[in-house]
């Protein structure tokens, strides 16, 4: 059975989209830690980051640090945190969390209900910020 996030790949499933090329998509999470918090994953499933070939993990990371600089000109914040936890969906992903301080990190955390029309505001001006 395809993860959530492949069903996202395959258009089955919406998602606020910020980046996408031919093998990596990046879209916001929808249940965030902050406001901006971005999810990075290869369009080929496979469950652990540490399986990936090394060309889809080094491509992984650079496509990431690309999401992360227009999430950073998007979000006002101090730096962009990386997290790799692995075992909420079992598809290779990188979350990007713009944050102030490590405690804006914190597993657990939960940024406010935000509405359709804010998430894709959000999105859209990461998406202009990207290159």
């Amino acid at each position: 059975m395809a993860s959530i996030f492949t069903r996202i790949i395959n258009g089955e499933i919406p998602c606020y989209k910020i980046a996408e090329d031919e093998h990596f998509i990046a879209f916001l999470d929808i249940r965030p830690m902050q406001k901006g918090h971005t999810l990075v994953i290869p369009k080929k499933e496979i469950d652990y980051i540490f399986d990936l070939d090394d060309e889809t993990y080094n491509g992984l990371h650079a496509f990431a640090k690309r999401v992360a600089i227009a999430l950073k000109k998007a979000i006002p914040c101090v730096r962009i945190g990386t997290m790799v936890i692995g075992d909420e969906v079992p598809h290779a992903h990188i979350h990007l969390i713009p944050i102030n301080y490590a405690k804006d990190m914190k597993l657990g955390t939960t940024a406010p209900k935000m509405s359709d029309a804010e998430m894709r505001d959000i999105a859209e001006q990461i998406c202009n910020h990207f290159a």
